[in-house]
């Protein structure tokens, strides 16, 4: 092969290395990562904490109980009733990273935030960053599903201020489907979510000693597939 031969199919290579990255960063899930939140004052309710549900969490549908919610409270936990909360700047708690983190509370009902959309095709599993409770306070379980079907999680890196989960979702990649991520009913059931991604990466099957290790993999595989933040 000759050396102008070599460089088109290196060139070749790289553009299709290209498509298929970009074809993870987005698929046609939008604002994974919460940082399209400008949120706005609903002008009801608890002012000035309620804001809109479109404009606090655009492309997401919010449901407590099942019922879905046009207003959310931002930076204004619940003392016990269940909600969904964006966590924002200048909140009684950071968000995991960025800006912007979404708060479920379960109680005697289910809190949940759902989308639909494509998963990309060549998708192994599914990543996100999580913290149980709040302000040190919740316990329960969270449940994360793609249509009607439970996801199992498995804890992949311990952060000092959020725990990276995987899900192995390749039976769905290339299909269109409803993901749903909820704190469950039953007590106080607070989780704080954020930089939800799709990766080519096999979730491994960990065990304690190898915690590290694998959440060191993970990490460097789930990096170059999450969604950018947006510039301030």
């Amino acid at each position: 092969m000759n050396l102008m031969k070599m460089r088109k199919l290196i060139i070749s290579q790289v553009m299709t290395v290209s498509v298929v990255l970009s074809a993870f960063a987005q698929g046609t899930f939008e604002n994974l990562n919460f940082e399209q939140a400008n949120p706005v004052s609903s002008g009801v309710g608890y002012a000035p904490y309620d804001v809109t549900a479109a404009t606090a969490l655009p492309y997401w549908t919010v449901t407590i109980g099942g019922v879905q919610q046009t207003q959310i409270p931002e930076n204004a936990p619940s003392l016990g009733s269940p909600e969904v909360m964006l966590v924002g700047p200048g909140g009684p708690t950071a968000a995991l990273d960025g800006n912007y983190s979404v708060l479920l509370e379960g109680s005697d009902a289910i809190a949940s935030i759902s989308q639909t959309g494509l998963i990309p095709g060549g998708t192994q599993s599914l990543l996100f960053e999580a913290e149980k409770g709040f302000g040190g306070a919740g316990n329960g379980n969270l449940s994360v599903l793609i249509g009607t079907q439970t996801l199992s999680i498995t804890p992949l890196a311990t952060q000092p201020t959020y725990t990276l989960y995987g899900a192995n979702i390749s039976a769905w990649a290339g299909q269109s489907e409803e993901l749903t991520f909820s704190a469950l009913e039953g007590g106080l059931n607070n989780w704080t979510i954020d930089d939800i991604s799709f990766s080519p990466g096999a979730v491994p099957e960990p065990n304690p000693l190898a915690l590290t290790a694998i959440g060191g993999l993970l990490f460097a595989v789930y990096r170059p597939f999450a969604p950018k933040r947006q510039s301030a």
